[in-house]
């Protein structure tokens, strides 16, 4: 990265595909909750493209050391790997508890 600034922008987008994510998977399980399975799979892909997005921008910052660019670490960059991969985290959880729902259909029908 070029700028701090550079960096700074690159962490509010990894943070805000990352929510938008996190967003998408959280509605998922409420979908799945009232058996709207097909509509919680929607979310579900939402949530994957938002996180292809996110991982574009942290794939940059990854081939740029690769090179020998350094990046200068900041709380920003910090904070918005951690969003990332509690938001990944809350998606594979979505993901078990659509499936969960599933099953508890399937099991009171």
């Amino acid at each position: 990265m070029e700028t701090t600034e550079d960096v700074q922008m690159l962490s509010f987008q990894i943070i805000l595909h990352a929510g938008n994510a996190r967003s998408h998977a959280m509605e998922a399980i409420s979908h799945a909750k009232a058996y709207q399975f097909n509509e919680a799979r929607q979310k579900i892909e939402a949530a994957d493209k938002e996180f292809n997005d996110a991982h574009h921008m942290q794939t940059k910052l990854l081939q740029e050391e690769a090179d020998g660019k350094q990046t200068n670490l900041s709380v920003i960059l910090i904070h918005a790997q951690d969003h990332l991969m509690t938001a990944m985290t809350v998606k594979d959880l979505a993901v078990e508890m659509i499936d969960m729902y599933e099953k508890i259909q399937t099991l009171e029908g």
